[in-house]
């Protein structure tokens, strides 16, 4: 599974992220999602917004919209190509990023009225302290919302089961928190935060943003030494008839979950 967590690949690797994070942002589940959390989060004009996480930058531009001219929207990325490509994007935009970790976000304490961080907890080690972390940055009577997929939710059709079962392994030794978003509520009341809404989204991905997620699934299983290479070409040729016909399946549950502090 080609990671969102974007600051330990290549320009090439980078330039293949962009493209399949721009592919699912056109998915139809992924924009419910957002534009359910956006309305939830509910950011007013004045304010001061923050996405942890930012990659592309499209939902601090989207961030900044909301807030208006008197108000500050922040994008936060570990990798600065990702960076600097979410600043060109954003032109004509108030829209701003700096290069930071969920762990050490650049900003004092209190500064923020509400955070928003997509697809990032699955990729952390140490998720509790990035709670705390957002919990920081956050006023008194800040909000946060936290979006995250769950990949033992995840449906791979026609793969079969034996399959299926060997890729979700091998993808438990490559993604540190596979079943992010069942654990987000957790986190987000361990680190202080009322919980106010939880909503979810079955993300199904077309067979553009399929494609590459059955190819880069049975790459990785292969590499890994859970499946050989002979069961990873039958399982291709099942996927390309799949795709070619359209009887695929290929989705993950995601969750979000909203809060805020006293």
């Amino acid at each position: 599974m080609p990671s969102f967590h974007s600051d330990g690949v290549g320009q090439d690797g980078q330039d293949l992220l962009i493209m399949m994070l721009d592919q699912q942002a056109e998915l139809p589940s992924v924009q419910r999602m957002r534009a359910w959390a956006a309305q939830v989060l509910a950011v007013k004009a004045g304010e001061s917004a923050l996405d942890v996480g930012s990659g592309t930058g499209s939902e601090v531009v989207s961030l900044a919209r909301a807030v208006g001219p008197s108000g500050t929207a922040v994008g936060v990325d570990p990798n600065p190509a990702m960076v600097a490509a979410a600043t060109s994007r954003a032109k004509g935009s108030t829209a701003r990023f700096v290069q930071g970790t969920a762990y050490d976000l650049p900003f004092p304490d209190g500064s923020f009225d509400a955070v928003r961080c997509e697809r990032v907890f699955q990729h952390l080690d140490d998720p509790h302290a990035a709670t705390l972390e957002i919990a920081r940055v956050l006023r008194p009577g800040g909000r946060a919302i936290l979006i995250d997929s769950d990949w033992d939710t995840a449906i791979m059709h026609p793969i079969s089961p034996e399959i299926s079962g060997a890729l979700s392994a091998a993808q438990a030794t490559r993604t540190p928190n596979r079943t992010s978003g069942r654990r987000l509520r957790g986190l987000m009341a361990s680190a202080g935060f009322t919980i106010d809404d939880i909503g979810s989204e079955a993300v199904i991905f077309d067979a553009l943003t399929s494609a590459p997620m059955y190819v880069a699934q049975l790459d990785a299983a292969v590499e890994d030494g859970i499946i050989t290479r002979a069961q990873a070409d039958q399982a291709a040729t099942e996927v390309e008839h799949g795709l070619a016909t359209g009887d695929y399946l290929f989705c993950v549950t995601m969750f979000a979950v909203l809060g805020h502090l006293a």
